[in-house]
């Protein structure tokens, strides 16, 4: 019997993790089952640009996996039993129970509310394709003069406001944020934000904290409201809660805990990748959820699974966070670099070179999607045992 490996979501790093491990495991030994709840990989880093008007193009994943012996399965992923080494998925046609050998999870994230009222009711969000869809709808009915209010100082917050505020100059747009916006920047990548927001006319409420979500805008804390025919929540990301409810240790925002190679610590033939995995950094820290962390992250558990499955030596695989890169609308950007603590460094690229190498990121990411096992070794490794993950020889 083959051994059954089944990846939980087919975002940056699930899709990636799923074409790389068909490449370098062999067919006989393995069956590789993709779990995705779309037929498309959607590109999470433009869905700000779906909202606002853009027409992006789809990806299917059908096409993608093509004469990779992946197994697409199109469902919604409602339950994990790590102690069954179960998956319970629904589709149109019902629910059903699929069993694992070895799981990597990346089913990814979605918004935060952080418990705030009226943020499931009210607000809108671009963490997913349909929310974005719904927020560009919405934006359609605004109308001349209508009103936009971005909630959050993040890099989703500011390219989502800015997106909205260059495609849809007609509206007025504000961001309210609880700390200072662009205040991690280094001092020049800083001038120039705010300086786009200046020049897009985009109101910005710094050390405010939104404490509701209504109907007609949001209310902070003292009392102020603002009144927004579409409020924007981009206050941060949360883990899906699968993970949790599946008897996996997690952190306090749904994110797996997992060892240096991206194992579940409490059950070691799960592995998680990308948004879903709580992975300590080279500098002591957290990665951040992001398509960087993505890639890393990717990088180290499909090493794992194919050393753990084939006996080989697991390499280790960087855990860093390089930088910053923020789209400022289609034509201006910022590239800051972060020091090993991820300090911002006094240098960044500014303007149209930055929005040109954040174009090039998306474009080079979108191509080894479609790509997935493009330029990797054609030698496909025969699956021998499971190693002792207690004694793991390459740290943790």
């Amino acid at each position: 019997m083959r051994h059954r490996i089944i990846v939980l979501g087919a975002g940056y790093a699930g899709a990636s993790a799923a074409g790389y491990l068909a490449r370098r495991l062999h067919p006989d030994d393995v069956e590789i089952t993709v779990v995705n709840a779309e037929p498309d990989f959607v590109e999470r880093m433009r869905l700000h640009q779906l909202a606002a008007g853009a027409d992006l193009r789809r990806h299917g994943l059908a096409e993608m996996f093509a004469g990779t012996g992946i197994r697409l399965r199109l469902a919604h992923v409602t339950a994990v039993d790590a102690e069954h080494r179960t998956v319970t998925v629904t589709d149109g046609e019902g629910t059903d129970r699929l069993e694992y050998d070895t799981l990597l999870y990346s089913l990814g994230s979605t918004a935060a509310d952080h418990g705030v009222p009226g943020v499931d009711e009210h607000a809108f969000h671009v963490a997913g394709r349909s929310a974005a869809l719904r927020l560009r709808r919405r934006l359609d009915d605004l109308g001349v003069n209508g009103t936009v209010l971005v909630v959050g100082g993040n890099l989703t917050a500011i390219e989502t406001a800015t997106e909205i505020a260059e495609s849809w100059p007609e509206l007025g747009v504000a961001l309210a944020t609880s700390g200072e916006l662009g205040g991690w920047l280094g001092r020049k990548a800083r001038r120039h934000l705010l300086r786009a927001f200046d020049r897009f006319g985009i109101e910005v409420h710094e050390h405010t904290t939104i404490e509701r979500v209504t109907a007609t805008g949001a209310v902070a804390e003292g009392g102020t409201s603002f009144f927004a025919g579409a409020t924007v929540w981009a206050a941060g990301f949360a883990a899906h809660p699968v993970a949790a409810a599946g008897g996996l240790a997690v952190e306090d925002d749904g994110r797996m805990i997992v060892d240096r190679m991206m194992r579940s610590v409490s059950h070691p033939e799960v592995y998680a990748a990308g948004d879903s995995a709580h992975a300590i950094g080279e500098n002591g820290q957290p990665l951040p959820m992001s398509c960087a962390s993505a890639g890393f992250t990717r990088m180290q558990a499909t090493a794992a699974i194919v050393g753990d499955l084939t006996g080989r030596t697991v390499s280790r695989s960087p855990l860093a966070y390089l930088g910053n890169c923020i789209s400022l609308g289609q034509k201006d950007g910022i590239l800051q670099m972060v020091d090993g603590d991820a300090r911002s460094k006094s240098w960044s690229l500014l303007g149209r070179p930055a929005a040109r190498f954040k174009a090039f990121v998306l474009n080079s990411t979108v191509w080894n999607m479609n790509h997935p096992t493009y330029g990797l070794p054609t030698r496909k490794h025969r699956v021998t045992t499971v190693s002792d993950r207690s004694s793991e020889t390459v740290g943790t």
